[in-house]
């Protein structure tokens, strides 16, 4: 299937306008994910013999392989259903805003082909938190699922720096109940003023305010408070990432998710003409930089998600190996296919197994 796409289908995608490719590519999914037997039928396909499973637990949940869909693909939460019958150990919806936007203007999503690189300034388009939660609503919820769902939050554009706590706290408050775990991202490049939040006197203040209201909630219902983890830069240097992880620490966070996209230009890459995030193989080495840093900072304490340019089997390989337990991946499937996640899974599990 991997030669099919990528000799066959993927040149007849990247024909189309990137953003309409992947309105199609969400479209199927979805359309997929309404087919409840197919998706089964699909699954047991991908799925791992017994003797081969490697289950990962992390931060209380789960996860039946390492490898899981990041957030940026199924902005609406329309697509998640058909991701594990596509081989994905867990899935990422959003990011989610507290207010309904349309993002940026387009075209803001660019295809680099000879790099397998991607940038995009969409800027946030979602439906917003309580139209994703309505929606979630109606689906199987929390402990039902056949994968976990992540919920990537992020702060709505017309809201100024100073009111972004309560536009978190807004967005968690409609979508804490229908997720398996929580992802505060500060890193988007893409909405004015939204790295500001990873300086550490803001970052206190949004990560207390949120952890506080995780745990008011868990108590006023007498459940488990939810998993929060906070998504990164990989633009911030290693003094400012200590300054996060203090943060991090103080209010225990159950993980981090390292990296979003950068503003970086290497390479090739230094003449694209294009504002906005970079994605993709030019990515792959500083996000397993940062994993690095942070696993050794925290003699492996602190959960990783490793993101950034997981285009094979050697470059999600070297996440783990740097100290993720969980691999995501997006441009991957872009220029690998949509079943590019269930061949990882079974080579990363043939590989733990070896």
């Amino acid at each position: 299937m991997g030669h099919f796409y990528e000799s066959i289908l993927r040149p007849l995608l990247f024909r189309l306008d990137s953003e309409h490719a992947h309105e199609l590519g969400v479209d199927a999914l979805a359309a997929l994910g309404r087919l409840g037997p197919v998706c089964r039928i699909m699954e047991a396909c991908n799925r791992l013999p017994a003797a081969a499973r490697r289950p990962v637990e992390c931060f209380g949940l789960r996860f039946p392989n390492a490898v899981g869909l990041a957030a940026g693909f199924d902005k609406n939460a329309r697509a998640w259903p058909a991701a594990a019958a596509l081989g994905f150990g867990h899935v990422e919806i959003g990011t989610v805003t507290l207010l309904r936007q349309p993002g940026n203007d387009r075209p803001r999503l660019f295809r680099y082909p000879a790099e397998e690189a991607v940038i995009n300034r969409m800027g946030f388009n979602n439906d917003g938190a309580a139209a994703v939660a309505a929606r979630l609503a109606g689906r199987p919820g929390p402990g039902q699922r056949r994968i976990p769902l992540g919920i990537n939050l992020g702060k709505s554009k017309v809201a100024p720096i100073d009111q972004a706590v309560a536009d978190y706290l807004g967005s968690f408050e409609l979508l804490a109940d229908q997720a398996d775990y929580l992802v505060l991202n500060v890193s988007s490049p893409n909405t004015p003023d939204l790295r500001r939040l990873q300086d550490e006197d803001r970052l206190r203040e949004l990560l207390g305010a949120v952890a506080a209201a995780n745990r008011d909630r868990a108590a006023a219902a007498g459940k488990a408070r939810k998993p929060l983890l906070l998504k990164i830069a990989p633009d911030l240097n290693f003094r400012q990432i200590d300054r996060v992880l203090a943060v991090v620490e103080e209010f225990r966070l159950d993980g981090i998710i390292a990296t979003n996209t950068t503003l970086a230009r290497p390479g090739a890459l230094a003449a694209a003409g294009e504002v906005g995030g970079l994605s993709g193989r030019p990515l792959r080495r500083r996000s397993t930089e940062i994993i690095n840093y942070i696993a050794r900072a925290t003699a492996g304490r602190l959960p990783i998600i490793g993101v950034g340019g997981i285009t094979d089997f050697a470059s999600a390989a070297e996440k783990l190996d740097a100290g993720a337990s969980l691999v995501q991946l997006y441009s991957g499937l872009i220029y690998r296919g949509p079943f590019f996640a269930g061949r990882l899974a079974w080579a990363l599990s043939d590989r733990q197994r070896r």
